[in-house]
């Protein structure tokens, strides 16, 4: 008896309501305890700071391409260089925050790219404006250090919530920065500075943003409930895997690639937006710039609802019909939103444009809520290079978007973004291409007497069980039963016989 009151004397104390993995089970979001809530406001503040610095540029693009001189073409490179380099960053991502921590892979690549966003106030031709936007652009990889993060400190019952309203917040800069940058141009040229200055001045606030954003995560954050990841793995409570074991477990699940494909154009389709809004309406309706900035924010400005929506619907689905809930959530969700990304093309009046975006703006971006409310469940070992699959998967998609649909002027951008809501629709159902043996899939029912430890242990060989290394893996496979559910989807076929992690 007095061993048993000295173990949970032992046991650490937590602001919040925890489960035995120490994951928080709920989201109280006026707190700032640590060290939940604070990582959590830490999480989508530096994610905010580089969501910022990646698309300060586009809300002063009249100003920019005037003083530049430069073509559509230029325009259209420099947004696919913004997106495209953070394919790789968000994968080389993943992998960091499996093997260093989110904590020190979120402070070191916000503060590798700053300068990059500071250096873009001196760029003097397209080229040099091509290559600010590629680099700044890598720091939007800290979208995986963000949800991995979320997926360590938040119970399987809340990671959809959490991961939806870290990254929903984070993504709020899209928008902010809309109305920000305008603002800031529009206040430094008052004070006196000619218009081909006071563009270039702008860039130092979002800049010097990003990097005290990296010391409040360096200074205040915690990688896991339990600890740091180095002092953890100092005190023997945490083992050092193997990158190529990790790497390979994560490209060998299948999942992981169809949510790549999925938030490619989900997220993919929301960034390529955030590039193009404001020029669009300037040019299409003639509003001015700071008009054209207000109606584009709007669209990014969404995100403080919409994603953090889309992961607590997928939480609620989940609670009721379990995964597979979660799964037609996504497909009715992002269908809804290719079918208004189609009709947002076909608009010719500024209100019904409007109007129309807005909705579209909730559906898109709950999307990308609700895929990662999928996500954490992929791999447990594997977590992070599943994120950063995925994450990159969302970047590949705007590139290809943005190169297809608005580079030179094969396209009009009302036609590219009618065309862009056909894509999405028809990649929506990738969907039902996802299945869980234990759990099932959109069309299948889970197979027979298999389990979560079946699933989950299939990642560990016989001889990392018998070193104990599959120990957290256990606790996660217990902590995610309530993905079963408490109603079964009546119309289903039997799940295919294979192997674990088929």
């Amino acid at each position: 008896m007095m061993e048993e009151e000295g173990k949970r004397s032992d046991e650490p104390k937590f602001a919040v309501a925890v489960d035995s993995e120490h994951k928080a089970t709920e989201l109280r979001l006026l707190s700032f305890a640590a060290p939940h809530m604070r990582c959590f406001h830490l999480s989508w503040f530096s994610f905010f700071t580089c969501f910022c610095s990646t698309f300060a540029a586009p809300p002063l693009l009249p100003v920019i391409r005037d003083n530049l001189n430069l073509t559509d073409t230029d325009i259209g490179n420099a947004g696919i260089a913004a997106v495209s380099g953070a394919v790789i960053a968000r994968l080389s991502m993943g992998t960091a925050c499996d093997l260093i921590g989110p904590r020190l892979a979120s402070a070191s690549l916000s503060l590798l790219t700053s300068p990059a966003v500071f250096l873009t106030s001196i760029v003097s031709s397209p080229v040099g404006f091509v290559l600010a936007r590629f680099f700044t652009g890598f720091s939007i990889a800290s979208f995986v250090s963000n949800q991995f993060w979320m997926s360590s400190m938040f119970s399987a019952a809340r990671v959809g919530g959490a991961n939806g309203l870290a990254a929903g917040w984070g993504n709020l800069g899209g928008g902010a920065i809309q109305l920000l940058m305008p603002l800031f141009f529009s206040l430094i040229h008052r004070v006196g500075s000619a218009s081909f200055t006071a563009w270039r001045i702008a860039f130092f606030i979002p800049a010097l943003s990003q990097v005290l954003s990296a010391i409040a995560v360096l200074s205040l954050g915690q990688d896991l409930p339990d600890g740091d990841f180095w002092r953890l793995k100092q005190a023997g409570e945490k083992r050092d895997d193997g990158f190529g074991r990790v790497l390979c477990n994560a490209l060998t699940n299948y999942r992981g690639w169809i949510l790549a494909l999925i938030y490619g154009f989900c997220f993919g389709v929301e960034l390529v937006v955030d590039n193009v809004i404001a020029e669009y309406y300037y040019d299409r309706f003639d509003v001015n710039l700071h008009t054209a900035g207000m109606v584009a924010a709007s669209f990014g400005l969404a995100n403080f609802v919409s994603r953090p929506g889309g992961g607590w619907l997928s939480d609620r689905l989940a609670a009721k019909f379990g995964m597979r809930g979660r799964l037609w959530g996504l497909w009715v969700v992002q269908t809804i939103g290719g079918v208004l990304c189609i009709v947002l093309g076909r608009m010719g009046r500024l209100a019904s444009a409007v109007v129309v975006m807005i909705l579209f703006s909730f559906f898109v971006q709950a999307a990308c809520g609700l895929t990662f409310g999928i996500v954490p469940f992929v791999s447990r070992r594997s977590l992070g290079v599943v994120s950063g699959m995925t994450g990159g998967g969302g970047n590949m998609g705007a590139a290809v978007l943005q190169l297809i649909f608005f580079k030179g002027s094969r396209f009009s951008k009302e036609t590219g973004i009618s065309l862009m809501g056909i894509a999405m629709v028809g990649c929506a159902l990738c969907v039902a291409v996802l299945y869980f043996p234990q759990w099932g899939g959109m069309l299948c029912k889970p197979r027979k007497g298999f389990t979560e430890e079946d699933y989950y242990m299939a990642e560990w060989n016989k001889r990392e069980k018998e070193e104990g290394r599959h120990e957290a893996s256990l606790k996660f496979a217990e902590n995610s039963k309530n993905e079963r559910g408490k109603t079964s989807i009546c119309f289903a076929a039997e799940g295919p016989a294979s192997s674990p992690q088929a």
